[in-house]
């Protein structure tokens, strides 16, 4: 399967700062429950990716966790000091992110040019070895260890917070 415009630079930044990966083709998933039927041969951790804004839209948030976690909206307003934290539109996926439904990913912080989307990161990503990820499209998953996801997140200059989701 060829590589879609959208994953190009994604494998070029992770080819210019030295991180290695391994890239899974599948069919297009848009949810988890799709996508794990083409997890076999993957030995990282599955992720989800939740983009969020706050009530007034004025910022916006990548929650990053375990596929097996729970997300509390209530609970992460609290953490984060925000009032109705909810799903953000298709539209600003794609101006904030690049992306499509369905393909959000922190690779898509690349397309965030100014470094506006703050990261939210489940501290229990940090014990895994490997995570897996889309790389701006939902037909590919991309394994990075952990230690060069931290190092792609350093690399794009969001704000990056670890908490307990």
């Amino acid at each position: 399967m060829p590589v879609a415009e959208t994953e190009r630079p994604v494998l070029e930044a992770l080819d210019q700062l030295a991180i290695p990966y391994v890239r899974h083709e599948h069919p297009p998933v848009a949810t988890v429950e799709e996508a794990e039927k083409h997890w076999a041969g993957l030995r990282g951790t599955h992720c989800k990716n939740l983009f969020l804004r706050n009530y007034k839209g004025n910022r916006h948030y990548l929650v990053i966790a375990p596929v097996a976690r729970g997300i509390d909206l209530r609970r992460l307003n609290a953490q984060l000091g925000e009032d109705r934290l909810s799903f953000a539109s298709p539209e600003r996926l794609k101006r904030w992110l690049g992306v499509e439904a369905g393909s959000v990913s922190p690779f898509g912080l690349i397309n965030d040019e100014t470094h506006a989307v703050q990261v939210v990161c489940d501290r229990e990503l940090r014990s895994s070895a490997a995570l897996g990820f889309h790389p701006n499209v939902n037909t590919a998953t991309l394994e990075i260890a952990f230690a060069d996801f931290e190092r792609f997140l350093a690399w794009r200059g969001n704000a990056v917070r670890w908490l307990e989701l």
